[in-house]
């Protein structure tokens, strides 16, 4: 069985205790991060390396950031999107590890959606349809999970009305998540729950403590990876801790 995970950490920096802590209870095969915000000279590699794990990562000074950890040796394919050349965000890692294919992904926020970071967003998310069409045509089993700030549908946020007009949840991000999705991917956690349930709460207002969250973190498998999956959950735990990301990680089993 392959345990594939996902978490956007907020900050690497103050996070990094709560990752280390997390890997050895829950003891992933592969992690992919998100928000790490530092660069590659000041990141990590030796106390995640200490903790088991090889790892890449793609980073950028104070924002974005993504990183892939593994239990076995990582050949990266790309530390950008294509399709953007002169994109500097740090926000797409592809590799291959343990003969899998997987990508770290941190999708554009859009808000405000009056401003470019909207059209920057549906830009982004019209980049990553293009490139998993790509993918798909390899008939390679992959994952592409990380934060793609949306919330799929109603049923991933505790309260539509009030998001209805944010750019996690409007008509034109959710209908663009869609098209990636249909292109015959598979939402992990919505293979195995219909529930409503959650992997970022706020840290205002109490969000958290009254379970008031959206569902934005998810694993999406190609038909190959999909007829491997076994589970997929959402790890509550690492949200009540001290000092928490406002995330939590999502994660999905792969036979072998």
């Amino acid at each position: 069985m392959t345990k594939i995970a996902s978490w956007n950490v907020n900050s690497l920096k103050a996070r990094l205790p709560h990752l280390i802590d997390w890997l050895e209870q829950a003891k992933p095969d592969v992690v992919l991060l998100q928000e790490t915000k530092m660069s590659d000279d000041v990141f990590p590699f030796m106390e995640i390396k200490a903790a088991g794990y090889e790892v890449e990562a793609a980073g950028q000074k104070t924002y974005n950031g993504v990183a892939v950890l593994s239990r076995r040796p990582i050949e990266v394919k790309t530390n950008r999107l294509p399709g953007g050349d002169d994109d500097p965000q740090a926000r797409y890692l592809e590799a291959v590890t343990g003969g899998i294919r997987v990508a770290s992904v941190y999708l554009p926020n859009g808000n405000p959606v009056d401003t470019d970071k909207f059209t920057y967003k549906l830009s982004w998310m019209a980049r990553l349809h293009n490139h998993a069409r790509d993918l798909l045509a390899t008939e390679e089993p992959f994952v592409l999970g990380g934060d793609y700030n949306i919330a799929p549908t109603d049923t991933d946020t505790h309260d539509p009305r009030a998001w209805a007009g944010d750019a996690l949840c409007r008509p034109e991000s959710r209908a663009a998540y869609r098209r990636i999705v249909n292109l015959g991917l598979t939402d992990a956690f919505r293979a195995v729950s219909r529930d409503p349930a959650y992997s970022w709460w706020d840290y205002r207002a109490g969000a958290w403590s009254r379970d008031e969250g959206l569902r934005i973190d998810i694993l999406l498998l190609s038909p190959q990876a999909a007829d491997r999956l076994q589970d997929a959950g959402i790890d509550r735990t690492p949200r009540g801790w001290e000092k928490p990301s406002d995330h939590t990680p999502v994660w999905c089993d792969l036979s072998d």
